[in-house]
């Protein structure tokens, strides 16, 4: 890549980052009556409903902690951080340390649900917000929850299972993925905690129960054993997951200088990209059976902002540690497919759902899944990993 393109792509995400995606989140998502941040949100940026996931309310505070911490010092950012720090504290957790999922706009609970990706997602936000801040209790918090997700996880009969485990026990691709990139942000807030074996553990456990070289895929739902299992859902792959869990492994192996481990991390991208790109119309498909079957997801073959996101970064990355011209190529292709379908040209930000062809699918900006986290986190991600290129 040369180095004009570079200079060029940095201050692009940069551009889109703090004139596109930031401001409609910054002028709608806050409210600034009862705390916490509206996700329920038009394509104008006028409110569906008060409504207020606490996972995205994480998700969020999370982003401004870490647009503090690693882009600029603005007050703003901070602020708006200590504004979701509020709202998650006042509002979020049951008497039991758990969280709820969803609340009213004014903090009352609605919804508590049996996973722990609430909480996950809210360490996060405890994490950055503390390395932002320097408050211990801020970084208690986040540890505290850690432990407390991973050991309900852990337990058996602590969560509700989806379904009868000793009939079919099985295990979750997401949580040993989220685990390791978690445990990166906790080591980055608490650089005087023994966070390497834990990520070391959630990587080790990817490899051995999800990732599948054999079938060339890395699958959502295994056995308890890391047996396949022959249902639909033991037949599914998501290429946006899995192309998400190689950039957390090249991260990883970035940072120990761990060629073999860059090697395992590439491997899965170039699956989950051949695996996911729809040959036909461009753009990666949001679920696949690895047989080729059809899949119980009638989404499948949709076109959602967050994969491609995924992708973006991961080649950009793949590139800069490996300088194989594959990884630029896919980069420039996963670009002009998304430049070309996924921004909204009049009100701003990107449409989140696409048909098969391109065409918008749903106008909505935000809801109870898409939030400011992962377009916003790839625009970060890709601008600093451009300067560093510099």
């Amino acid at each position: 890549m040369e180095k004009e393109r570079i200079q060029d792509l940095s201050e692009f995400f940069y551009r889109e980052l703090i004139e596109n995606t930031l401001p409609f989140w910054t002028n709608c998502s806050p409210d600034r009556e009862f705390g916490g941040f509206f996700s329920l949100i038009d394509r104008d940026g006028s409110l569906l409903g008060g409504d207020k996931y606490m996972w995205i309310v994480g998700r969020e505070t999370w982003l401004f902690s870490k647009l503090y911490n690693s882009l600029e010092k603005r007050e703003e950012w901070l602020e708006l951080a200590s504004h979701g720090i509020d709202f998650i504290r006042k509002y979020g957790f049951d008497t039991d340390g758990r969280m709820f999922y969803l609340v009213t706009k004014d903090g009352r609970p609605l919804r508590k649900r049996r996973y722990v990706l609430t909480e996950l997602f809210n360490v996060m936000a405890f994490a950055e917000y503390a390395k932002a801040t320097g408050e211990k209790r801020e970084l208690d918090t986040a540890k505290k929850m850690m432990d407390l997700a991973l050991g309900l996880m852990k337990t058996p009969g602590a969560l509700e299972p989806k379904v009868n485990p000793e009939v079919r026990p099985m295990r979750a691709h997401v949580i040993p993925m989220l685990s390791a990139d978690i445990f990166n942000l906790l080591r980055e807030a608490d650089p005087s905690g023994d966070y390497d074996g834990r990520i070391k553990e959630s990587i080790d456990e990817l490899f051995l129960y999800f990732v599948k070289p054999e079938k060339k895929a890395v699958f959502e739902i295994v056995s308890v054993d890391g047996s396949l299992l022959d249902t639909p859902e033991g037949r599914c792959v998501n290429p946006g997951h899995a192309i998400e869990t190689s950039w957390f492994i090249m991260e990883e192996a970035r940072r120990t200088g761990d060629s073999d481990l860059l090697h395992k991390a590439t491997e899965i991208l170039d699956w989950s990209l051949e695996l996911g790109w729809d040959k036909t119309h461009g753009g990666i498909l949001y679920f696949v059976d690895i047989e080729g079957k059809p899949t119980l997801e009638l989404q499948w073959d949709m076109k959602l902002w967050w994969p491609h996101n995924e992708a973006i970064y991961a080649t950009l990355l793949a590139y800069h540690l490996t300088n194989d011209e594959k990884y630029e190529e896919w980069f420039e292709r996963i670009l002009g497919y998304v430049l070309d379908h996924f921004p909204d040209k009049e009100q701003g930000e990107w449409f989140g759902y696409l048909h098969r062809d391109g065409t918008v699918s749903n106008t909505i900006k935000g809801n109870g899944w898409k939030g400011p986290f992962h377009l916003p986190r790839q625009q970060l991600y890709c601008h600093l990993l451009l300067k560093e290129m510099l």
